[in-house]
């Protein structure tokens, strides 16, 4: 009796450190040397894992900081070169968040083609039909797709990309810096 007492906590954390080393080994080291590689990505803190780290369908692409010196560009940047890290594995969805709150989904073979064209596509193409691609966590279209003269088109496609970046992590760094610089009221 006294064996097995210590036979299933001991199990137990087994399998937990099993899952923490697949989900390390096959999104956090690829997400690591996502910012690692490019000198652009510095300072930019992001954790990818598994949905409730045992749904190999679902990626978590979480990110956690993103300096005052770094661009919405340089955030889309690491987006994509997480991407061509991934290329060649199938998901079914990719949730974008932001400090643990999910925002948005993108769908995985959208993900997918993200990361195969990375490299060859012309980028500004890429960022202007990302919002496109993105999904509320309801599955309903987060933007639209627009028609019409070109320039009206690109100009309300980089719109939907601002605002994008606005929704999934922006507006709570921006309720964060107000919070540090709004004096509090003591009473006096």
């Amino acid at each position: 009796m006294t064996r097995r007492r210590y036979l299933f906590p001991f199990v137990l954390a087994l399998g937990l450190a099993a899952l923490a080393a697949w989900n390390y080994l096959s999104l956090q080291r690829p997400a690591l040397a996502t910012i690692s590689a490019d000198p652009r990505n510095s300072g930019i803190s992001l954790r990818a894992h598994y949905q409730w780290l045992i749904n190999p369908r679902v990626v978590i692409f979480d990110l956690r900081e993103v300096p005052l010196d770094k661009s919405a560009m340089d955030v889309s940047r690491t987006l994509l070169q997480f991407s061509e890290h991934l290329k060649d594995e199938n998901f079914d969805k990719v949730v974008l968040s932001y400090k643990g709150n999910p925002r948005f989904v993108l769908k995985g073979s959208y993900f997918r083609t993200l990361g195969e064209e990375y490299g060859v596509q012309n980028p500004i193409y890429t960022l202007r039909t990302l919002p496109e691609n993105v999904y509320n966590l309801d599955g309903s279209p987060a933007f639209g797709t627009w028609t019409g003269g070109w320039l009206g088109v690109i100009g309300k496609q980089m719109e939907d990309l601002n605002e994008f970046h606005r929704a999934w992590y922006l507006s709570d760094i921006a309720d964060d810096r107000q919070e540090l610089w709004t004096p509090k009221d003591d009473g006096s």
